[in-house]
């Protein structure tokens, strides 16, 4: 048995073989509410779980809620408090909608820049994404909520998702993709999600050493494993293997049925891959095998008694149990501001040359761009969110100017693809979807920008769940209407809202460039706040600009795979790790950590202080105030026969430095940048001198210092 608790043991034992089976699936929700829904036992009082999509906000139908920025913008804050903070408020929003468990956050390293779903994700580095998933799972759990990061592991990408096998050896597993998940156990999450794909030819529901041996022994996760909807490969397989609870239980017919959705809405539809037989992964597998299984001994009993104790454990680790869970709030003012807060915070001044932000307040404005009436809220899939309120670009900004601001689209409404609504895939943009009967016209938007002090052009790309982007380009003729726009105009500032990287192929022609990734409802108040100063654009990428063909898994066989392999044969080399070992001509454009101030930040020399903190003194010698994100970065000594990343981030924070003040900002260092996986002894450290390296980017060092191990 997982719990010792004689209250869940005694209740485990009252339960008959049918009871136990019905508390190990989904059903469907007669409320209609929840995604995944677990029926109690009314005979023992065990009262129903409800389970609700995250991590961008809580997605019920038909309800609205508040939808925060991407997980991507969230990461660039560089500020994990705030993560925390996001966590709490989508707990207290679950609540309110009567949700028991917030499916996110999710927690997949950024390896393939066209994958998706990168937005729902943290960070090309495992130090920050480790650091964000323990700080949201911190938020949810300390409200009564139980957080799933997922999805466990290896899922990097959409394409062939449910049967590509990740060919990934144990040392990338072990420095990168694993370290966020286990940092969500550490942080005490009540549950973890298994993803859809293979990791060396196991499909992850059926992956015994990788959920029981890895996850539930060595990490000591009590809680319960839930299978990806209709993601569980086999009955006697998954539990055997440790699945504890599979979803939703039900058909992919009941499921259509019990939330009235047009079964041509739903993207994960049977046959959909010819590689996959109709009913092959979406047939409810312990529904129809595992109360046979069990009488036959194929899965043992007391496996069953675990998979129930589990998931009634984390019931009453929460109140549920008792009947002591209750409360929360919804779209409340708090979680409106830290919305926008989380959505400024996250934006990254790419380029500004020659002072060209922030933009004075009586600056004649052209905004040009197809999405400017609408807040860019996410992309499609199950993290789609509804808000009771958001702002646009162009609402944001007329209410922040003292100047004018004329309106031209420029090019067709963008269309993100959406799980949910029928009409997302026909909606084609028209001049009844423009204020003032716009219609999309490049010469017009050139003549807009020609006749005003600044052009702010706002481009977009369209990501979601299931499918990978085909280009990092952006896409329609954006990247034309910006050329255009900036042949035209005195000034052009562009402001990029994207999942991931995307290629910038006119930067050289413009003024300043800024990424506001998915920024949620707060979109245009977010946006004009950092465009006419009001704050400083404080935030950094977590994740490398490149050109596409420059990312190590640009080749066919590492992605999308071959035969149904991807193979991660580029080991520790992903992102920044990548590019700092590749030749001259794999420059990124912009690196891991880039992003700049409105203030000028100095450096002073590093100070060693103990073996795992090492401070530096910053100076702003602006006029005004800002917020710096410092950086530590360790160089390893060099060892024959090993190949490691040239430098790993070790540590980082985000400080306010008022206009000519200096703070002494202390950087704590993270072991993982010093360790390294053999396969035959485990975690070493190697012996030696490491060097730190502080500064403003992976590629900005302004002082070092030496650390021995």
């Amino acid at each position: 048995m997982a719990f010792s608790d004689p209250d869940v043991s005694d209740l485990v034992d009252s339960l008959s073989l049918d009871e136990k089976c019905s508390l190990v699936r989904g059903a469907a929700d007669p409320e209609r509410t929840a995604t995944g829904y677990v029926p109690g036992v009314p005979r023992l009082d065990i009262p129903e779980l409800r389970l609700a999509d995250g991590p961008l906000g809580i997605r019920i139908p038909g309800r609205s809620s508040t939808a925060f920025p991407a997980s991507i913008a969230v990461a660039a804050t560089f500020d994990p408090e705030l993560a925390r903070r996001q966590g709490v408020a989508m707990a207290r929003e679950a609540k309110a909608s009567g949700q028991h468990a917030v499916l996110g956050p999710g927690l997949n390293l950024i390896r393939v820049p066209n994958c998706g779903r990168n937005f729902e994700y943290y960070a090309e580095d495992p130090v920050v994404t480790a650091d964000f998933a323990a700080a949201v799972v911190e938020g949810l759990q300390s409200e009564d909520v139980l957080a799933t990061p997922k999805h466990y592991v290896a899922n990097n990408q959409e394409t062939k998702r449910l049967i590509v096998s990740a060919e990934v050896g144990e040392r990338a597993l072990r420095e990168l993709y694993l370290p966020g998940f286990e940092a969500a156990v550490e942080a005490g999450a009540g549950s973890v999600m298994t993803a859809y794909n293979r990791v060396n030819g196991t499909h992850m529901s059926d992956h015994r050493r990788l959920v029981t041996e890895v996850l539930k022994d060595e990490w000591g996760f009590d809680g319960y494993v839930v299978s990806d909807w209709f993601g569980t490969a086999s009955a006697v397989g998954a539990a055997t293997a440790g699945l504890d609870l599979e979803m939703p239980g039900i058909s992919l017919e009941a499921l259509h049925e019990a939330f009235g959705l047009d079964p041509d809405a739903e993207m994960l539809e049977e046959g959909d891959d010819e590689s996959i037989p109709a009913g092959e992964t979406t047939t409810p597998r312990f529904a129809t095998e595992l109360k046979s299984a069990v009488e036959s001994g194929s899965v043992p009993a007391d496996r069953l008694d675990d998979m129930v104790a589990r998931i009634l454990g984390q019931m009453d680790r929460i109140g549920l149990l008792d009947g002591d869970w209750g409360g929360g709030a919804l779209d409340t003012p708090e979680h409106r501001d830290l919305a926008e807060t989380l959505a400024a915070r996250g934006t990254v001044l790419l380029k500004n040359d020659d002072g060209a932000l922030p933009l004075s307040d009586d600056a004649d404005v052209a905004l040009v761009g197809p999405g400017v009436s609408e807040a860019m809220l996410g992309g499609g899939g199950s993290s789609e969110v509804t808000p009771a309120r958001e702002v646009s670009a162009l609402a944001g900004i007329r209410a922040r100017t003292d100047g004018s601001v004329a309106f031209e689209p420029g090019v067709e409404r963008v269309v993100t693809p959406s799980f949910f609504d029928d009409e997302s895939a026909d909606a084609a943009g028209g001049a009844d979807d423009f204020p003032g009967g716009k219609t999309p016209d490049i010469d017009a938007a050139a003549d807009c920008a020609r006749e005003a002090d600044v052009a702010v052009v706002v481009v977009r790309d369209a990501t979601t769940e299931g499918a990978d982007r085909e280009t990092l380009r952006l896409p329609g003729e954006q990247d034309e209407l910006v050329a255009a726009v900036a042949d035209a105009a005195d000034r052009t500032v562009v402001v990029v809202q994207s999942g991931g990287p995307v290629e910038l192929p006119w930067r050289d022609s413009v003024d300043a460039i800024v990424e506001s990734w998915y920024p949620g409802q707060a979109d245009g108040d977010a946006l004009a706040s950092i465009l006419y100063g009001d704050a400083d654009p404080s935030g950094r990428l977590p994740v490398t600009f490149a050109p596409e063909e420059s990312y190590p898994t640009a080749s066919d066989e590492r992605f999308p795979g071959v035969a149904d392999e991807a193979q991660y044969d580029e080991g520790v080399f992903v992102g920044y790790r990548h590019f700092d070992a590749a030749d001259a001509d794999d420059e990124p454009t912009y690196p891991f950590g880039h992003g700049l101030s409105y203030a000028t930040f100095e450096y002073g020399d590093a100070e060693v202080r103990g073996d795992d903190v090492v401070a530096v003194a910053v100076t702003n010698a602006s006029d005004r105030d800002g917020r710096e994100v410092v950086q530590a970065y360790v160089r390893p000594p060099a060892v024959a026969g090993v190949e490691r990343p040239t430098r790993e981030l070790a540590g980082y924070a985000a400080v306010e430095v008022a206009a000519g003040a200096t703070e002494t900002v202390e950087l704590s260092l993270s072991e993982h940048a010093f360790r390294r996986y053999d396969d035959s002894e485990g975690w070493t450290v190697d012996a030696g001198d490491y060097v730190v390296e502080i500064g403003r980017s992976s590629r900005d060092i302004r002082a070092e210092t030496t650390v021995s191990r």
